[in-house]
């Protein structure tokens, strides 16, 4: 069968997550969607808590994917050992709570792994190499097929994850940067990528944020606890479909909407 699945990327704030809720659903039911994927670290600005992530999971989300902001909230800790179907990086070093993949069935009984890695190219050094924890986490299979949300900074780290495991898994994908890209593409071995998925939440920001706080930081400022930037929304996604028999990925399509 063709599976559909669909990557979104970084909800930022209450605004980007009522967004979600508002359309989520209506994208699945447009693109006959199997699984959906979300990235959720933003939630609260800079982390997520239990209570938003249970609304990104109310809204339609099959999976949720966290990132470098995982632990901003430590209350969702809990929450992390607690629900199976909420990720964080799987290469952390130290010891801390939750799972950094899974394997969910999908429709007829299909088992769709799903990684969250983190990136370390301008981020916290602090992290396994994700390389390396990549080829451990497929190495003990169990899925029928396998994708990857690449929680990472660098162009070229995340490109260079894409062909490292091209054919290995079905469809890899970036974010953290929340502007999205143009790129995406079906690697030679089968594998569909996109650099970065983008973003859900308001158009007139930077990532997100008032604009003014982020001049703010570059100016040199105090430092502020950043807000919403509010008004108008969006929501960025990337849909991989996916020949579940010859475990190719077919076709890969940004999926936009805002207003």
């Amino acid at each position: 069968m063709i599976l559909n699945l669909l990557a979104v990327g970084d909800v930022v704030s209450d605004d980007g997550l009522n967004y979600l809720s508002k359309h989520l659903r209506q994208v699945k039911r447009l693109h006959d969607v199997h699984f959906t994927v979300v990235n959720g670290e933003n939630a609260s600005g800079v982390g997520i808590l239990p209570r938003q992530a249970q609304d990104i999971f109310d809204a339609g989300a099959d999976v949720i994917t966290l990132g470098n902001h995982t632990w901003n909230r430590i209350q969702i800790a809990d929450f992390l050992d607690e629900n199976q179907y909420i990720l964080r990086p799987a290469n952390y070093t130290s010891r801390v709570p939750g799972r950094g993949w899974g394997v969910f069935e999908g429709p007829r009984g299909i088992r769709i792994g799903v990684m969250n890695l983190i990136g370390r190219c301008e981020m916290d050094s602090n992290f396994d190499n994700p390389f390396t924890v990549a080829d451990r986490i497929l190495k003990e299979g169990g899925a029928d097929i396998s994708v990857l949300d690449f929680h990472a900074e660098a162009t070229s780290e995340k490109g260079a994850m894409g062909y490292y495991l091209d054919g290995r898994v079905q469809a890899v994908w970036g974010t953290h940067t929340h502007v999205p890209t143009a790129d995406t593409q079906i690697l030679p071995k089968g594998t569909g990528f996109v650099t970065d998925l983008g973003m859900t939440g308001p158009v007139r920001s930077v990532l997100g944020i008032r604009p003014e706080q982020s001049i703010n930081r570059f100016l040199g400022g105090l430092p502020q606890r950043y807000e919403s930037a509010g008004g108008e929304c969006k929501l960025e996604s990337v849909l991989f479909s996916i020949d579940t028999d010859t475990k190719r990925c077919v076709a890969v399509e940004r999926v936009d909407i805002r207003g």
